[in-house]
């Protein structure tokens, strides 16, 4: 009876913690989607160029990229729990920094900054999550931790419409996020698992892409997925002259199926493993986008939108899945750094890629790209198994 006892003690305390390092990652989520187009909005104001307020947009994901090898070693130094309430105390002085210096030059640097330290409350948020989430249930955890996630960021931009971007007002909620985050996760510290001491040999990202370059590929496929159609999908809409208010609810149809769809493709995960469904999601992935050129000027296209919204996002929420199925502590630790740096090289090729294909065809570029590059993931990870049922990796 007091064995049940601790046990039920235990499982409350691990909700506990997944529930506060959710909340946190949704108060930092909302602080990070509200960045961008406060970012964008001010530079306009100042009568910057198109081209200089994209170059400035630049900086964040070169900040991901460029501190992703980093986090691992950061973890040992400093440990994980130090490392996130920490980034998420500088994210704050970055806000106010923002608000106090009314200088484009300096919000390079401070982007640049912002980037560099959102990659461990990623790294480490998706970590915690998969390390506490129990074994039999981690599909649908991880489907309410990226809803809530995707849920903070678009509370960000609505927040930006109800105050706008005059005065302290917009800046002070940036703040408020990354402090949030920082005064919820210090709360649950001594519930969340510090990697730093767990025992397991220090593995690098070239060596953790030798075991899983399947679950890096799906990262990049789905990165470079949802930010080409994000940023196109209204030139592909605009193509076939259809209004701009339909061209902004493309990308919102896009989104809501990202936020509503995520739990169901956990709990399918569950069923039928990560593995699996990363390869289900990359077909229907291709399917949806093959379809678009045929659906774009029906009703239809709104159904098509939205669950090429959520499979598109669900191949990167299975890899996750399989991720911390296959994985633990430090080694868990440089998978989601891994991550990271793929899903910012995704960001950067896709988008320029599918521009310049759909220049030189026309719209159809974009299906293209799509389509492809979840063909390629699918082809490969169908090898990548047959290769472990072999037992030659």
């Amino acid at each position: 009876m007091v064995a049940t006892s601790s046990s039920e003690g235990e499982a409350g305390t691990q909700w506990a913690a997944l529930a506060g390092v959710t909340a946190a990652l949704a108060m930092f989520g909302a602080a990070q989607g509200l960045s961008s187009p406060l970012f964008t909005l001010l530079m306009q104001k100042q009568g910057m160029s198109p081209a200089l307020i994209g170059l400035s947009a630049a900086m964040m994901p070169l900040g991901l990229i460029l501190s992703a090898s980093f986090v691992p070693a950061a973890v040992r130094m400093v440990g994980a729990r130090t490392l996130a309430v920490g980034c998420s105390l500088i994210g704050a002085l970055c806000f106010l920094g923002i608000g106090y210096l009314q200088d484009w030059v300096a919000w390079f640097v401070i982007r640049f900054v912002i980037g560099v330290v959102i990659n461990p409350l990623y790294i480490l948020g998706e970590v915690w999550a998969l390390s506490l989430a129990p074994p039999s249930r981690r599909g649908r955890v991880m489907g309410v931790f990226n809803t809530l996630l995707g849920a903070g960021y678009a509370a960000g931009p609505f927040a930006l419409t109800l105050l706008g971007t005059s005065g302290w007002a917009p800046f002070l909620v940036g703040v408020a996020g990354f402090t949030l985050c920082a005064v919820i996760l210090h709360a649950v510290s001594s519930k969340l698992t510090g990697f730093e001491d767990d025992g397991q040999p220090a593995s690098g990202l070239v060596g953790f892409a030798n075991v899983a370059p399947a679950l890096l590929l799906a990262v990049l496929v789905s990165a470079a997925v949802q930010q080409s159609t994000y940023a196109l999908v209204p030139v592909f809409g605009a193509s076939y002259d259809l209004a701009e208010a339909v061209l902004a609810s493309l990308v919102m149809a896009l989104s809501l199926g990202n936020i509503l769809l995520q739990i169901p493709l956990g709990l399918l995960a569950e069923r039928f493993g990560g593995r699996a469904m990363i390869i289900a999601c990359a077909l229907a992935t291709a399917a949806c986008a093959l379809l678009l050129p045929l659906l774009i000027m029906t009703p239809l296209i709104w159904v098509v939108l939205l669950v090429m919204g959520a499979v598109g996002y669900g191949v990167y929420t299975m890899a996750l899945v399989e991720l911390g199925s296959r994985f633990k502590g430090s080694v868990l630790v440089a998978g989601n750094a891994a991550f990271a740096l793929m899903w910012g090289a995704g960001g950067i090729v896709g988008p320029p890629g599918a521009g310049l294909l759909m220049q030189g065809i026309g719209p159809l570029g974009l299906p293209v790209v799509i389509a492809g590059l979840n063909a390629l993931l699918v082809m490969f990870a169908l090898y990548r198994s047959s290769v472990r049922r072999s037992g030659k990796s």
